[in-house]
Protein backbone atom coordinates (compact mmCIF):
# COMPACT_ATOMS: atom_id res chain seq x y z
CA UNK A 1 0.00 0.00 0.00
CA UNK A 2 1.13 3.61 -0.55
CA UNK A 3 3.03 5.25 2.29
CA UNK A 4 1.49 8.00 4.38
CA UNK A 5 3.17 10.90 2.61
CA UNK A 6 0.55 12.98 0.78
CA UNK A 7 1.20 14.16 -2.74
CA UNK A 8 -0.34 17.44 -3.84
CA UNK A 9 -0.82 18.18 -7.55
CA UNK A 10 -2.05 21.30 -9.30
CA UNK A 11 -5.23 20.28 -11.08
CA UNK A 12 -5.81 22.36 -14.22
CA UNK A 13 -9.48 21.38 -14.07
CA UNK A 14 -10.08 22.95 -10.65
CA UNK A 15 -7.25 25.53 -10.88
CA UNK A 16 -5.84 24.66 -7.46
CA UNK A 17 -3.45 22.30 -5.73
CA UNK A 18 -5.20 19.22 -4.39
CA UNK A 19 -4.17 16.17 -2.38
CA UNK A 20 -3.86 13.33 -4.84
CA UNK A 21 -6.34 10.55 -4.18
CA UNK A 22 -6.65 7.92 -6.90
CA UNK A 23 -9.96 6.31 -7.68
CA UNK A 24 -8.86 2.78 -6.84
CA UNK A 25 -5.76 2.85 -4.61
CA UNK A 26 -3.11 1.51 -4.70
CA UNK A 27 -3.68 1.48 -8.49
CA UNK A 28 -3.06 4.74 -10.39
CA UNK A 29 -3.91 5.28 -14.05
CA UNK A 30 -1.94 7.96 -15.92
CA UNK A 31 -2.27 8.84 -19.60
CA UNK A 32 0.12 11.32 -21.21
CA UNK A 33 -0.19 12.56 -24.78
CA UNK A 34 2.80 11.48 -26.83
CA UNK A 35 4.32 12.66 -30.09
CA UNK A 36 2.97 12.94 -33.59
CA UNK A 37 5.59 10.89 -35.43
CA UNK A 38 6.46 13.08 -38.40
CA UNK A 39 9.77 14.72 -37.40
CA UNK A 40 12.60 14.57 -34.87
CA UNK A 41 11.85 15.27 -31.22
CA UNK A 42 12.93 18.61 -29.75
CA UNK A 43 13.66 19.79 -26.23
CA UNK A 44 9.99 20.63 -25.64
CA UNK A 45 9.06 17.00 -26.23
CA UNK A 46 11.88 15.96 -23.90
CA UNK A 47 10.59 18.24 -21.13
CA UNK A 48 7.14 16.64 -21.18
CA UNK A 49 8.66 13.15 -21.24
CA UNK A 50 11.05 13.87 -18.35
CA UNK A 51 8.46 15.67 -16.20
CA UNK A 52 5.98 12.79 -16.42
CA UNK A 53 8.79 10.27 -16.03
CA UNK A 54 9.59 11.90 -12.68
CA UNK A 55 5.91 11.85 -11.69
CA UNK A 56 5.76 8.16 -12.69
CA UNK A 57 8.89 7.39 -10.66
CA UNK A 58 7.66 9.34 -7.64
CA UNK A 59 4.24 7.67 -7.64
CA UNK A 60 5.97 4.29 -7.66
CA UNK A 61 8.33 5.45 -4.90
CA UNK A 62 5.25 6.34 -2.84
CA UNK A 63 4.01 2.78 -3.26
CA UNK A 64 1.40 3.13 -6.00
CA UNK A 65 0.89 0.57 -8.76
CA UNK A 66 0.95 2.79 -11.83
CA UNK A 67 -0.52 1.99 -15.22
CA UNK A 68 1.22 4.57 -17.37
CA UNK A 69 0.11 5.06 -20.99
CA UNK A 70 1.84 7.33 -23.52
CA UNK A 71 0.51 7.14 -27.06
CA UNK A 72 1.94 7.68 -30.52
CA UNK A 73 -0.03 9.50 -33.20
CA UNK A 74 1.12 7.54 -36.26
CA UNK A 75 -1.38 8.88 -38.79
CA UNK A 76 -1.90 12.59 -39.34
CA UNK A 77 -1.83 15.25 -42.08
CA UNK A 78 1.79 16.10 -41.19
CA UNK A 79 2.87 12.48 -41.55
CA UNK A 80 1.02 12.12 -44.86
CA UNK A 81 2.50 15.38 -46.20
CA UNK A 82 6.05 14.40 -45.25
CA UNK A 83 5.62 10.99 -46.85
CA UNK A 84 4.45 12.64 -50.09
CA UNK A 85 7.42 15.07 -50.08
CA UNK A 86 9.95 12.30 -49.54
CA UNK A 87 8.33 9.69 -51.77
CA UNK A 88 7.96 7.25 -48.88
CA UNK A 89 5.01 5.55 -47.24
CA UNK A 90 3.33 7.09 -44.20
CA UNK A 91 4.17 3.90 -42.28
CA UNK A 92 7.90 4.36 -42.95
CA UNK A 93 7.78 7.97 -41.73
CA UNK A 94 5.90 7.10 -38.56
CA UNK A 95 8.08 4.08 -37.80
CA UNK A 96 11.30 6.06 -38.27
CA UNK A 97 10.35 8.83 -35.85
CA UNK A 98 8.78 6.50 -33.28
CA UNK A 99 11.99 4.47 -33.14
CA UNK A 100 14.15 7.60 -32.94
CA UNK A 101 11.99 8.96 -30.14
CA UNK A 102 12.19 5.69 -28.20
CA UNK A 103 15.97 5.57 -28.51
CA UNK A 104 16.37 9.21 -27.46
CA UNK A 105 14.04 8.86 -24.48
CA UNK A 106 15.89 5.72 -23.38
CA UNK A 107 19.16 7.67 -23.62
CA UNK A 108 17.62 10.38 -21.42
CA UNK A 109 16.78 7.76 -18.79
CA UNK A 110 13.03 8.02 -19.39
CA UNK A 111 11.45 4.77 -18.21
CA UNK A 112 9.24 2.98 -20.74
CA UNK A 113 5.54 3.41 -19.94
CA UNK A 114 3.33 0.42 -19.20
CA UNK A 115 1.69 0.79 -22.62
CA UNK A 116 2.74 2.72 -25.74
CA UNK A 117 -0.26 2.35 -28.07
CA UNK A 118 -0.32 3.58 -31.64
CA UNK A 119 -3.42 5.19 -33.11
CA UNK A 120 -3.55 2.94 -36.17
CA UNK A 121 -3.60 -0.17 -33.97
CA UNK A 122 -6.83 0.98 -32.32
CA UNK A 123 -9.14 1.82 -35.21
CA UNK A 124 -11.85 -0.66 -34.01
CA UNK A 125 -11.94 1.03 -30.59
CA UNK A 126 -12.28 4.45 -32.24
CA UNK A 127 -15.08 3.28 -34.50
CA UNK A 128 -16.91 1.84 -31.49
CA UNK A 129 -16.54 5.10 -29.57
CA UNK A 130 -17.81 7.12 -32.53
CA UNK A 131 -20.86 4.85 -32.79
CA UNK A 132 -21.61 5.41 -29.08
CA UNK A 133 -21.48 9.17 -29.58
CA UNK A 134 -23.83 8.95 -32.57
CA UNK A 135 -26.23 6.78 -30.58
CA UNK A 136 -26.26 9.38 -27.81
CA UNK A 137 -27.00 12.06 -30.42
CA UNK A 138 -24.02 14.23 -29.50
CA UNK A 139 -22.41 13.62 -32.90
CA UNK A 140 -23.63 13.75 -36.48
CA UNK A 141 -22.69 12.40 -39.89
CA UNK A 142 -21.98 14.86 -42.69
CA UNK A 143 -21.01 13.60 -46.14
CA UNK A 144 -18.83 10.69 -45.03
CA UNK A 145 -17.46 12.46 -41.95
CA UNK A 146 -18.54 12.43 -38.30
CA UNK A 147 -18.42 15.51 -36.08
CA UNK A 148 -18.92 16.04 -32.38
CA UNK A 149 -21.56 18.71 -31.70
CA UNK A 150 -20.03 20.87 -28.96
CA UNK A 151 -23.35 22.55 -28.17
CA UNK A 152 -24.67 19.14 -27.06
CA UNK A 153 -22.10 19.10 -24.25
CA UNK A 154 -23.09 21.89 -21.81
CA UNK A 155 -19.78 21.78 -19.92
CA UNK A 156 -17.65 22.40 -23.01
CA UNK A 157 -14.88 24.82 -22.02
CA UNK A 158 -14.63 23.78 -18.36
CA UNK A 159 -10.93 22.87 -18.62
CA UNK A 160 -9.75 25.95 -20.50
CA UNK A 161 -12.17 28.29 -18.74
CA UNK A 162 -13.64 29.48 -22.03
CA UNK A 163 -17.33 30.13 -22.69
CA UNK A 164 -18.83 28.54 -25.75
CA UNK A 165 -20.49 31.79 -26.80
CA UNK A 166 -17.16 33.65 -26.63
CA UNK A 167 -15.37 30.90 -28.50
CA UNK A 168 -17.93 30.97 -31.30
CA UNK A 169 -17.81 34.76 -31.52
CA UNK A 170 -14.01 34.78 -31.68
CA UNK A 171 -13.58 31.63 -33.75
CA UNK A 172 -10.94 31.89 -36.44
CA UNK A 173 -11.73 28.42 -37.73
CA UNK A 174 -12.86 28.36 -41.32
CA UNK A 175 -16.49 27.27 -41.31
CA UNK A 176 -16.71 24.00 -43.21
CA UNK A 177 -19.90 23.37 -45.09
CA UNK A 178 -20.04 20.03 -43.32
CA UNK A 179 -19.94 21.54 -39.83
CA UNK A 180 -23.02 22.82 -38.04
CA UNK A 181 -20.83 24.90 -35.73
CA UNK A 182 -17.29 26.15 -36.41
CA UNK A 183 -16.12 24.61 -33.10
CA UNK A 184 -17.45 21.13 -33.87
CA UNK A 185 -14.55 18.76 -34.30
CA UNK A 186 -13.99 15.68 -36.42
CA UNK A 187 -14.33 12.22 -34.95
CA UNK A 188 -13.96 10.58 -38.37
CA UNK A 189 -12.48 12.25 -41.45
CA UNK A 190 -13.10 11.09 -45.00
CA UNK A 191 -9.95 10.27 -46.95
CA UNK A 192 -8.76 12.25 -49.92
CA UNK A 193 -7.59 10.50 -53.09
CA UNK A 194 -4.26 8.76 -52.54
CA UNK A 195 -4.44 9.04 -48.73
CA UNK A 196 -4.41 6.05 -46.36
CA UNK A 197 -7.85 5.01 -45.18
CA UNK A 198 -9.78 2.50 -43.11
CA UNK A 199 -13.29 1.30 -43.77
CA UNK A 200 -16.10 2.60 -41.60
CA UNK A 201 -19.93 2.70 -41.63
CA UNK A 202 -19.64 6.30 -42.89
CA UNK A 203 -17.18 5.64 -45.68
CA UNK A 204 -13.39 5.24 -46.04
CA UNK A 205 -11.37 7.57 -43.84
CA UNK A 206 -9.31 7.91 -40.68
CA UNK A 207 -9.91 9.02 -37.10
CA UNK A 208 -9.71 12.58 -35.82
CA UNK A 209 -6.75 13.41 -33.60
CA UNK A 210 -8.79 13.98 -30.43
CA UNK A 211 -10.65 10.69 -30.73
CA UNK A 212 -7.58 8.47 -30.52
CA UNK A 213 -6.63 9.51 -26.98
CA UNK A 214 -10.14 8.97 -25.63
CA UNK A 215 -10.38 5.54 -27.23
CA UNK A 216 -6.96 4.38 -26.05
CA UNK A 217 -7.31 5.74 -22.52
CA UNK A 218 -10.68 3.99 -22.28
CA UNK A 219 -9.08 0.70 -23.35
CA UNK A 220 -6.02 0.78 -21.10
CA UNK A 221 -7.17 2.86 -18.12
CA UNK A 222 -10.96 2.58 -17.91
CA UNK A 223 -13.68 5.21 -18.05
CA UNK A 224 -12.08 7.57 -15.52
CA UNK A 225 -8.38 8.44 -15.52
CA UNK A 226 -6.59 9.40 -12.33
CA UNK A 227 -4.08 11.64 -14.13
CA UNK A 228 -4.04 13.02 -17.66
CA UNK A 229 -0.92 14.89 -18.67
CA UNK A 230 0.64 16.88 -21.47
CA UNK A 231 1.95 20.30 -22.37
CA UNK A 232 0.03 23.49 -21.66
CA UNK A 233 -0.57 23.87 -25.39
CA UNK A 234 -2.81 20.79 -25.29
CA UNK A 235 -5.38 22.26 -22.90
CA UNK A 236 -7.36 23.72 -25.78
CA UNK A 237 -8.59 22.28 -28.00
CA UNK A 238 -7.15 18.76 -27.56
CA UNK A 239 -7.87 18.02 -23.91
CA UNK A 240 -11.06 20.06 -23.97
CA UNK A 241 -12.32 17.91 -26.83
CA UNK A 242 -11.23 14.71 -25.12
CA UNK A 243 -13.32 15.64 -22.09
CA UNK A 244 -16.37 16.36 -24.23
CA UNK A 245 -16.32 13.16 -26.25
CA UNK A 246 -15.31 10.90 -23.34
CA UNK A 247 -17.85 12.20 -20.83
CA UNK A 248 -20.60 12.36 -23.44
CA UNK A 249 -19.92 8.69 -24.26
CA UNK A 250 -19.61 7.29 -20.72
CA UNK A 251 -21.59 9.70 -18.57
CA UNK A 252 -18.71 9.62 -16.08
CA UNK A 253 -15.90 12.07 -15.21
CA UNK A 254 -13.08 11.58 -17.71
CA UNK A 255 -10.14 12.74 -15.58
CA UNK A 256 -9.68 13.38 -11.86
CA UNK A 257 -6.41 15.39 -12.14
CA UNK A 258 -5.25 17.22 -15.24
CA UNK A 259 -1.51 17.96 -15.03
CA UNK A 260 0.13 20.23 -17.62
CA UNK A 261 3.79 21.12 -18.00
CA UNK A 262 4.99 24.54 -19.10
CA UNK A 263 6.60 25.04 -22.47
CA UNK A 264 10.22 25.47 -23.50
CA UNK A 265 10.84 28.95 -24.82
CA UNK A 266 13.66 30.52 -26.81
CA UNK A 267 14.02 34.23 -26.06
CA UNK A 268 10.53 34.12 -24.55
CA UNK A 269 8.91 32.52 -27.61
CA UNK A 270 7.55 28.95 -27.63
CA UNK A 271 10.00 26.42 -29.05
CA UNK A 272 8.35 24.90 -32.11
CA UNK A 273 9.25 23.29 -35.39
CA UNK A 274 6.90 25.65 -37.21
CA UNK A 275 8.93 28.62 -35.90
CA UNK A 276 12.27 27.04 -36.74
CA UNK A 277 13.64 27.84 -33.28
CA UNK A 278 13.84 24.35 -31.88
CA UNK A 279 16.81 22.35 -30.60
CA UNK A 280 16.56 18.64 -31.34
CA UNK A 281 17.05 16.01 -28.65
CA UNK A 282 19.46 14.25 -31.00
CA UNK A 283 21.68 17.34 -31.17
CA UNK A 284 21.59 17.85 -27.41
CA UNK A 285 22.54 14.22 -26.75
CA UNK A 286 25.54 14.63 -29.09
CA UNK A 287 26.79 17.55 -27.00
CA UNK A 288 25.78 16.81 -23.40
CA UNK A 289 25.53 13.90 -21.02
CA UNK A 290 21.85 12.84 -20.75
CA UNK A 291 21.75 13.73 -17.06
CA UNK A 292 22.82 17.29 -17.89
CA UNK A 293 19.73 17.57 -20.08
CA UNK A 294 17.51 16.07 -17.37
CA UNK A 295 18.96 18.44 -14.77
CA UNK A 296 18.38 21.45 -17.02
CA UNK A 297 14.78 20.39 -17.71
CA UNK A 298 14.05 19.95 -13.99
CA UNK A 299 15.66 23.13 -12.66
CA UNK A 300 12.39 25.04 -13.05
CA UNK A 301 9.02 24.02 -11.63
CA UNK A 302 7.26 21.92 -14.25
CA UNK A 303 4.37 24.38 -14.65
CA UNK A 304 6.66 27.33 -15.35
CA UNK A 305 8.05 28.20 -18.77
CA UNK A 306 11.69 27.20 -19.20
CA UNK A 307 13.85 29.39 -21.41
CA UNK A 308 16.51 27.52 -23.33
CA UNK A 309 19.96 29.12 -23.35
CA UNK A 310 23.45 27.74 -23.86
CA UNK A 311 24.42 29.40 -20.59
CA UNK A 312 21.71 27.45 -18.80
CA UNK A 313 22.95 24.19 -20.28
CA UNK A 314 26.54 24.94 -19.28
CA UNK A 315 25.42 25.77 -15.75
CA UNK A 316 23.55 22.46 -15.55
CA UNK A 317 26.65 20.63 -16.79
CA UNK A 318 28.86 22.30 -14.21
CA UNK A 319 26.35 21.49 -11.47
CA UNK A 320 26.17 17.83 -12.49
CA UNK A 321 29.97 17.59 -12.56
CA UNK A 322 29.96 19.08 -9.07
CA UNK A 323 27.49 16.43 -7.91
CA UNK A 324 29.45 13.52 -9.31
CA UNK A 325 32.75 15.05 -8.19
CA UNK A 326 31.51 15.08 -4.59
CA UNK A 327 30.23 11.50 -4.88
CA UNK A 328 33.55 10.49 -6.46
CA UNK A 329 35.42 11.54 -3.32
CA UNK A 330 32.78 10.26 -0.89
CA UNK A 331 33.38 6.84 -2.40
CA UNK A 332 37.07 7.19 -1.50
CA UNK A 333 36.40 7.83 2.17
CA UNK A 334 37.84 4.83 4.06
CA UNK A 335 38.24 4.42 7.82
CA UNK A 336 41.77 4.84 9.08
CA UNK A 337 40.92 4.56 12.77
CA UNK A 338 38.09 3.70 15.12
CA UNK A 339 36.05 6.66 16.26
CA UNK A 340 32.85 8.66 16.32
CA UNK A 341 31.76 11.55 14.12
CA UNK A 342 33.80 14.69 14.50
CA UNK A 343 32.39 18.19 14.03
CA UNK A 344 32.23 18.03 10.22
CA UNK A 345 30.67 14.57 10.34
CA UNK A 346 28.01 15.68 12.81
CA UNK A 347 27.12 18.60 10.55
CA UNK A 348 26.89 16.26 7.55
CA UNK A 349 24.73 13.78 9.47
CA UNK A 350 22.29 16.58 10.31
CA UNK A 351 22.30 17.80 6.71
CA UNK A 352 21.56 14.27 5.47
CA UNK A 353 18.57 13.93 7.79
CA UNK A 354 17.24 17.31 6.65
CA UNK A 355 17.88 16.43 3.02
CA UNK A 356 15.76 13.29 3.08
CA UNK A 357 12.77 15.08 4.55
CA UNK A 358 13.05 18.30 2.54
CA UNK A 359 13.70 16.54 -0.79
CA UNK A 360 10.58 14.41 -0.44
CA UNK A 361 8.55 17.34 0.89
CA UNK A 362 9.47 19.40 -2.19
CA UNK A 363 8.37 16.65 -4.57
CA UNK A 364 5.19 16.07 -2.56
CA UNK A 365 4.29 19.73 -3.05
CA UNK A 366 3.22 19.64 -6.70
CA UNK A 367 6.38 17.91 -7.89
CA UNK A 368 8.63 20.86 -7.12
CA UNK A 369 11.80 19.54 -8.74
CA UNK A 370 13.45 22.97 -8.62
CA UNK A 371 13.27 22.97 -4.83
CA UNK A 372 14.27 19.31 -4.62
CA UNK A 373 17.38 20.00 -6.71
CA UNK A 374 18.19 22.91 -4.41
CA UNK A 375 18.13 20.46 -1.49
CA UNK A 376 20.60 18.17 -3.31
CA UNK A 377 23.10 21.01 -3.58
CA UNK A 378 22.51 22.09 0.03
CA UNK A 379 23.58 18.58 1.01
CA UNK A 380 26.58 18.71 -1.34
CA UNK A 381 27.83 21.93 0.16
CA UNK A 382 28.05 20.12 3.50
CA UNK A 383 29.70 17.13 1.80
CA UNK A 384 32.39 19.44 0.40
CA UNK A 385 33.00 20.90 3.88
CA UNK A 386 33.29 17.36 5.27
CA UNK A 387 35.70 15.96 2.65
CA UNK A 388 39.01 17.72 3.53
CA UNK A 389 39.15 16.02 6.93
CA UNK A 390 37.76 12.72 5.57
CA UNK A 391 41.17 11.63 4.24
CA UNK A 392 41.73 10.52 7.85
CA UNK A 393 38.16 9.32 8.43
CA UNK A 394 36.93 7.53 11.52
CA UNK A 395 34.82 4.38 11.23
CA UNK A 396 31.64 6.37 11.83
CA UNK A 397 32.61 8.98 9.25
CA UNK A 398 33.25 6.29 6.63
CA UNK A 399 29.86 4.76 7.43
CA UNK A 400 28.25 8.19 7.06
CA UNK A 401 29.90 8.69 3.65
CA UNK A 402 28.29 5.43 2.53
CA UNK A 403 24.90 6.60 3.83
CA UNK A 404 25.13 9.80 1.80
CA UNK A 405 26.02 7.84 -1.34
CA UNK A 406 23.05 5.53 -0.77
CA UNK A 407 20.68 8.44 -0.14
CA UNK A 408 21.69 10.15 -3.38
CA UNK A 409 21.22 6.93 -5.35
CA UNK A 410 17.85 6.24 -3.72
CA UNK A 411 16.30 9.71 -3.90
CA UNK A 412 17.55 11.93 -6.76
CA UNK A 413 18.97 8.87 -8.51
CA UNK A 414 15.80 6.81 -8.52
CA UNK A 415 13.21 9.60 -8.60
CA UNK A 416 14.82 12.37 -10.67
CA UNK A 417 17.07 10.08 -12.69
CA UNK A 418 20.08 12.18 -11.63
CA UNK A 419 23.04 10.89 -9.60
CA UNK A 420 22.39 7.13 -9.80
CA UNK A 421 25.49 6.23 -11.82
CA UNK A 422 28.71 4.99 -10.32
CA UNK A 423 30.65 8.26 -9.86
CA UNK A 424 33.99 6.82 -10.98
CA UNK A 425 32.46 5.47 -14.18
CA UNK A 426 30.65 8.75 -14.81
CA UNK A 427 33.82 10.81 -14.35
CA UNK A 428 35.94 8.54 -16.55
CA UNK A 429 33.35 8.40 -19.32
CA UNK A 430 32.86 12.16 -19.32
CA UNK A 431 36.60 12.79 -19.42
CA UNK A 432 36.95 10.46 -22.41
CA UNK A 433 33.93 11.91 -24.22
CA UNK A 434 35.02 15.51 -23.76
CA UNK A 435 38.67 14.83 -24.63
CA UNK A 436 37.57 13.17 -27.86
CA UNK A 437 35.39 16.13 -28.68
CA UNK A 438 38.18 18.70 -28.30
CA UNK A 439 40.84 16.47 -29.89
CA UNK A 440 43.04 15.93 -26.83
CA UNK A 441 44.56 12.67 -25.66
CA UNK A 442 44.53 11.61 -22.02
CA UNK A 443 48.32 11.22 -22.20
CA UNK A 444 48.74 14.93 -23.02
CA UNK A 445 46.64 15.90 -19.99
CA UNK A 446 48.33 13.47 -17.63
CA UNK A 447 51.79 14.61 -18.76
CA UNK A 448 50.93 18.21 -17.83
CA UNK A 449 49.35 17.10 -14.55
CA UNK A 450 52.45 15.07 -13.62
CA UNK A 451 54.74 18.01 -14.44
CA UNK A 452 52.58 20.29 -12.29
CA UNK A 453 52.69 17.85 -9.36
CA UNK A 454 56.47 17.62 -9.69
CA UNK A 455 56.74 21.41 -9.64
CA UNK A 456 54.57 21.58 -6.52
CA UNK A 457 56.72 18.97 -4.75
CA UNK A 458 59.80 21.05 -5.60
CA UNK A 459 57.95 24.16 -4.35
CA UNK A 460 58.29 25.74 -7.79
CA UNK A 461 54.88 27.34 -7.49
CA UNK A 462 55.38 29.74 -10.39
CA UNK A 463 55.88 26.78 -12.75
CA UNK A 464 52.96 24.90 -11.15
CA UNK A 465 50.71 27.92 -11.73
CA UNK A 466 51.90 28.26 -15.32
CA UNK A 467 51.13 24.60 -15.98
CA UNK A 468 47.69 25.02 -14.43
CA UNK A 469 47.07 27.96 -16.79
CA UNK A 470 48.24 25.81 -19.73
CA UNK A 471 45.71 23.16 -18.72
CA UNK A 472 42.98 25.79 -18.42
CA UNK A 473 43.73 26.99 -21.96
CA UNK A 474 43.36 23.40 -23.09
CA UNK A 475 39.93 23.31 -21.45
CA UNK A 476 41.02 21.32 -18.38
CA UNK A 477 39.94 22.52 -14.95
CA UNK A 478 42.08 21.23 -12.08
CA UNK A 479 41.07 21.14 -8.43
CA UNK A 480 43.48 20.14 -5.67
CA UNK A 481 42.02 17.73 -3.10
CA UNK A 482 43.27 15.66 -0.16
CA UNK A 483 43.32 12.70 -2.59
CA UNK A 484 45.42 14.57 -5.17
CA UNK A 485 44.49 16.67 -8.22
CA UNK A 486 41.03 16.18 -9.69
CA UNK A 487 40.38 17.30 -13.24
CA UNK A 488 37.49 17.61 -15.66
CA UNK A 489 37.19 18.87 -19.22
CA UNK A 490 35.25 22.13 -19.17
CA UNK A 491 35.47 22.96 -22.89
Amino acid sequence: MPNERKLKLYNTLTRRKEVFEPLRPPKVTMYVCGITAYDEAHLGHARAAVVFDVLYRFLRFLGYEVVYVRNYTDIDDKIINRAAREGRSWKEIAEQYIQEYREEMAALGVLPPTHEPRATEHIPEMLALTKRLLEREVAYVADGEVYFAVEKFPEYGKLSGRKLSDMIAGARVEISEKKRNPLDFALWKSSKPGEPFWDSPWGPGRPGWHLECSAMSLKYCGETLDIHGGGLDLIFPHHENEIAQSEAATGKPFVRYFVHNGLITVNGEKMAKSLGNYVSVKEMLSRYHPEVIRLFLLTKHYRSPLDYTEKGMKEAEKALYGLYGALYFLKRVKPVREGELRKGGRRLAGALENFRERFLAALSDDLNTAEAIGEIFNLLSEVNRFLPAAREATTEEARLAGEVLSAVRELPGEILGIGAQDPELFIENERARKLSRIGLSRAEVEEKLAAREAARREKDFARADALREDLARMGIEVRDTPWGPFWMVEA
